[in-house]
């Protein structure tokens, strides 16, 4: 029997483990013994917590609690955290996902201990390395021994970066199987709100942590909303910057609807049958895609460019009326034909759990490290 720590530490984190481990509880119990580590990178119950009833996920078997600080500080914390885990688990594997500093930690703690180490959502590159998570990305795919990635474009960067082709597995995409897995389990009932909206979701600190940028977020927002009704589930760090920077008011004195933030399944049912997402976050633009609801990106460039060329999403790095207008057109071309990625079909984690099985020992699937 093989045994894997599969590692989490933000919200996404939870999102794309959940499918891998309710499939290898489905038919591969026997072949695999998971072992789930949360860091605790994401401290904020209403943030973390939820999600494991909400993705029907079990209790960590370890959890670190590191909490937050400057991006060295969790790091470290991480790393002296995970280090004796591994230690005592002596694992076949460490399997990281995604692009936080939980990913990249626990990849470099790792590899310095001769544990081969698998990537989950490989190969994605924005090419911005003013992003904490771009450099991340391009760390945890040096040192990975398995890469399992969710588009075409992860393939050509990660051979663009020498990578063995044999290493590389495209796979489909985590965050659809728990979309898919989620809109089976909501009751048929869950509309939101009556006909149109907008949703809105704002967390990266190229947005928030800068007066000028937020602000004029809030205005577009505050504009939006006297022609259709917005809601935004205010992120703690967003609101803590809406606070910092005087912005409470424009937004309590206009039409936005804030909320607290929501778990995944009451999230999603509330975006499921928007109109229009505005949003700053990764996965939001691959479950749109997959969804056909309009998305804008309010980011300058981004690492899952699958789903400007074949998606309903759209990149506005720009301010105000850049914002407006992108979604007025947007609105106008909902309804379009949306063309799905290859492989994004609710099953990526049964071809990741296949590929972690298929060689009966996972040390024969890999490299030997120098």
């Amino acid at each position: 029997m093989q045994k894997i720590i599969f590692v989490g530490g933000a919200r996404p984190n939870f999102m794309k483990l959940a499918p891998i481990l309710r499939e290898i509880r489905r038919g591969f119990a026997q072949t695999i013994h998971p072992i789930l580590v949360h860091t605790g990178q994401h401290y904020d119950q209403a943030m973390s917590g939820n999600f494991f009833k909400d993705l029907e996920l079990p209790e960590p078997d370890y959890n670190l609690g590191v909490g937050s600080g400057s991006h060295a500080t969790q790091t470290a914390a991480i790393m002296r955290g995970f280090e004796p885990v591994c230690l005592a688990e002596k694992p076949d594997m460490v399997a990281v996902v995604g692009d936080v500093n939980s990913t990249a930690a626990c990849a470099l703690t790792a590899a310095k201990l001769q544990v081969a180490v698998a990537h989950v959502e490989a190969g994605l590159r924005s090419g911005d390395r003013r992003m904490p998570e771009e450099i991340n990305r391009i760390v945890t795919d040096a040192l990975a021994d398995v890469c399992f990635v969710t588009e075409e474009s992860g393939i050509d960067n990660l051979l663009r970066e020498g990578k063995h082709p044999e290493h590389l597995h495209l796979v489909g995409n985590l965050m659809i199987d728990s979309l898919v897995h989620q809109l089976r389990l909501l009751p048929p009932d869950t509309a939101r709100h009556e006909g149109p909206y907008a949703v809105v979701t704002l967390h990266r600190p190229s947005n928030v942590d800068h007066a000028e940028r937020l602000e004029a977020i809030v205005n577009a927002l505050v504009a939006l909303a006297r022609t259709l009704p917005v809601i935004f589930p205010v992120h703690p760090r967003t609101s803590a910057r809406l606070a910092e920077f005087g912005l409470r008011d424009a937004l309590a004195s206009s039409k936005v609807r804030c909320l607290p933030p929501m778990g995944y399944a009451e999230f999603l049912a509330l975006w499921k049958d928007a109109s229009l997402v505005l949003t700053d976050s990764g996965g939001i633009q691959e479950e749109t895609t997959f969804l056909g609801v309009p998305c804008l990106t309010l980011r300058e460039n981004t690492e899952r460019p699958i789903t400007l060329s074949m998606g309903t999403n759209r990149l506005v790095p720009g301010g105000t009326r850049s914002i407006l207008e992108a979604a007025q057109q947007s609105l106008s071309q909902r309804g379009d034909v949306v063309r799905r990625p290859p492989l994004w079909d609710g099953r990526a984690a049964e071809r990741i759990v296949r590929h972690l099985c298929a060689s009966g020992t996972i040390a024969d699937s890999v490299p030997a490290r120098s």
